[in-house]
């Protein structure tokens, strides 16, 4: 694993593009396009965002609510396709089973680019979402975020910001979107933020200035409410408060959860055996609010889901895992409502 790893950082580095190099300033929102399956063409096409309007019914087809799930599917092991087929598989048993009155809305992070194309190929991506990432060209390294956004939402604006303090070139990946408020039923804006904060136990730390950067994104004003969902890494005793310090809720919290808990735990159970013995588990995946939402639940997802090809299965295995995981992470899923 330790070779694995150092792989992926060298891999990293070599297709890290210099700040001289791309369109975006650190820590400014950069607009980016977001697509949607053009059947005609049988392609993935361009979108536009569609602005909030004055009259507007809110957030369409009789949605409520709407349900976020987050999934770190890591980089550096090998079998990319069919790992992410099987995470994909996963999610749409998940997602398929929603009523008609919630919208899902999945967060990834640690993609690569040949994670995209699996992606786009799946028919029930195509027919259920729009996605905002088609190539890697909005990421600043070799892998990064990308959000699908259920189809039935108008999206009014997508953008990214990539964190000024960060060694790793992380970003924040923020949709904005509407939803009809109960019960009122009057449509408000939400902004959904998809996030992979910095890895490891830094000196000094960055976590901090990112969420701070996320957090002001999420109270912007005429924003009725915000999601920040991801892999946050959340490996240092300040991790547990960096919510409350920026002024958000922590959805497993809110709900009752405490830390320290397996029941809580995302990382670690599927991670090679030498690696958890040497750092045990943690909950470094976490959903964060803040405005008009209430939250309705809150659950992990994804655990045991494993590659179906027997040599896929056994190289991963080589690897030191016990089991030939898609993952070393689970995913969170939480529910919200938009209140007045």
């Amino acid at each position: 694993m330790d070779e694995l790893f150092k792989k992926a950082i060298k891999e990293n580095e070599a297709s890290r593009k210099p700040l001289s190099a791309v369109p975006w300033k650190p820590d400014q929102p950069y607009a980016q396009p977001f697509f949607t399956h053009d059947r005609s063409k049988q392609a993935w096409a361009p979108a536009e965002p569609r602005p909030l309007q004055k009259g507007d019914s809110g957030g369409g087809n009789g949605i409520n609510r709407l349900r976020l799930y987050s999934w770190n599917i890591d980089f550096m092991l090998p079998f990319a396709k069919a790992r992410m087929d099987a995470a994909l598989d996963h999610l749409d048993g998940l997602t398929s089973k929603l009523p008609s009155t919630t919208a899902a809305v999945i967060f990834l992070q640690e993609c690569i680019s040949e994670d995209l194309e699996t992606i786009g190929e799946k028919e029930w991506v195509r027919d259920k979402f729009n996605v905002t990432d088609i190539d890697g060209s909005n990421w600043q390294a070799h892998y990064g975020t990308t959000t699908l956004v259920d189809r039935r939402l108008d999206i009014t604006s997508c953008f990214r910001v990539h964190y000024a303090k960060t060694h790793m070139e992380r970003d924040a990946l923020i949709v904005e979107t509407s939803l009809a408020s109960s019960p009122s039923g009057t449509p408000k804006t939400l902004r959904l933020c998809n996030s992979h904060l910095e890895s490891l136990a830094l000196e000094p730390p960055l976590r901090p200035a990112q969420v701070h950067a996320l957090a002001t994104h999420m109270r912007a004003p005429d924003v009725h409410g915000a999601l920040a969902a991801g892999d946050f890494n959340a490996i240092q005793p300040f991790d547990r408060t960096l919510h409350a310090d920026n002024g958000l809720k922590d959805a497993y919290l809110e709900l009752g959860g405490s830390e320290d808990s397996d029941v809580g735990y995302t990382w670690g159970q599927q991670a090679a055996t030498t690696i958890r013995e040497r750092f045990g588990c943690s909950r470094m995946d976490k959903v964060y609010f803040t405005g008009g939402l209430k939250v309705h639940g809150f659950e992990r997802f994804g655990a045991d889901v494993q590659v179906s090809g027997a040599r896929e299965r056994r190289e991963i295995k080589k690897l030191g895992f016990e089991k030939p995981w898609v993952t070393d992470h689970l995913g969170v899923v939480a529910e919200f409502e938009v209140v007045d």
